[in-house]
């Protein structure tokens, strides 16, 4: 599957969500590495996994976001929070993603971004995870527009080898007409650089000519983005993560994440949230992947309030 075989004004992915992150990560610029044995990437220490009872237990309790911690959000766009997952929740949450990665796509995949979706359909831990109230809570409060529904959650590996993920903004990919979306990321693990840790530019930083460009579905969106923040002088670095960090991001969040140059696949949970309230964009296209699954029911301008979208979080 490559660029050249979609077209953006397609109303729906034709293929099935791994076809579509295989499309959509040939979309990203490459630059040659600098080739050589992979970075040896770190060890976690051994932590007893929690139970079920346990990691339903620790997400169910809220976390104590702070005024600036949401004033940061509001304004940048992005924001990490240290500490929130627990270090055996995240053994738990790291144990399972394992299982269900090797299930559905054998040993490692060098090179390829694997993706796993709708988990919280089908596995309780993770259900515990995606309606958890600790992070729905937290975007409830980010977003600051009432009660938030769940869009949907994922696991995404990143194998060794996986080049860049392409500039891009959430807008362009949830089919969802309102600016109160976000996006949770939560490593299951130390993200080093070498590991390809999510890189976001702040709103006050973007050019106003990328918010006004159209997403396109061909490699030149990556490149237009990374010219004209080069032309800008903006360079975002990115920062690791410790393991218990989760970040947030806004839909109109640029963001990107490095390649990963390790011995060790890059492992991350992920969950999108949005505004109660919002309704389906009139005209989606196959930028948002097979967004029906999603929101099955739902027709084109239609509430965004099907049964696989609950209420998660509250301000």
């Amino acid at each position: 599957m490559n660029a050249r075989t979609v077209r953006a004004t397609e109303p729906e992915w034709a293929g099935d969500d791994q076809e579509w992150w295989d499309w959509y990560m040939s979309l990203a610029v490459n630059l040659p590495g600098p080739g050589g044995v992979p970075v040896e990437a770190p060890r976690p220490r051994p932590v007893r996994a929690a139970t079920s009872g346990e990691v339903a237990g620790a997400l169910h309790q809220p976390y104590l976001l702070s005024e600036r911690e949401v004033e940061r959000f509001r304004r940048r766009g992005h924001v990490r929070l240290p500490e929130v997952i627990p270090p055996a929740v995240l053994a738990a949450l790291a144990e399972r993603a394992d299982q269900l990665l090797r299930a559905t796509h054998g040993l490692t995949k060098p090179g390829r971004l694997l993706a796993l979706e709708q988990l919280w359909l089908t596995d309780p831990l993770l259900r515990s995870v995606a309606l958890s109230r600790r992070l729905g809570d937290i975007a409830a409060r980010l977003l600051g527009a009432g009660p938030v529904r769940l869009y949907h959650d994922s696991v995404l590996s990143k194998e060794p080898g996986c080049g860049r993920t392409p500039w891009h903004r959430d807008a362009d990919h949830y089919p969802l007409d309102s600016p109160s979306v976000c996006t949770s990321w939560i490593p299951l693990h130390d993200v080093p650089t070498e590991m390809g840790p999510l890189a976001c530019l702040d709103r006050t930083a973007g050019s106003p000519a990328l918010a006004a460009a159209p997403a396109v579905a061909d490699r030149a969106y990556d490149g237009f983005v990374t010219a004209v923040l080069r032309a800008d002088g903006v360079t975002p670095v990115p920062v690791p993560y410790r393991a218990g960090d989760v970040s947030f991001h806004a839909a109109d969040c640029f963001h990107t994440a490095g390649p990963n140059r390790t011995d060790t696949a890059r492992r991350v949970l992920s969950a999108a949230y949005y505004a109660d309230g919002t309704r389906v964009v009139a005209r989606p296209t196959a930028m948002s992947g097979r967004w029906t699954d999603f929101l099955p029911g739902v027709a084109p301008g239609g509430p965004a309030a099907s049964p696989l979208n609950p209420v998660v979080g509250r301000p």
